[in-house]
């Protein structure tokens, strides 16, 4: 007796797995930038943002 399923499912899976990196792969470098430089566009939205927070916190304080 031979069991196929198990087989089928395994290979299944590895086909699943192999799209999913291939997939975050892609993601990762969609915007071109190098480590640099998505460093500095954060650091630059995360000022942005921690501006904003303290402008809006300085109005409900009072």
């Amino acid at each position: 007796i031979t069991r196929k399923r198990g087989n089928q499912r395994e290979l299944a899976r590895q086909k699943h797995a192999k799209k999913q990196t291939e997939q975050s792969k892609g993601k990762r470098n969609e915007d071109g930038l190098s480590a640099a430089a998505r460093k500095q566009r954060d650091a630059e939205i995360m000022q942005q943002k921690q501006k904003k927070a303290n402008e809006s916190g300085k109005g409900k304080t009072k």
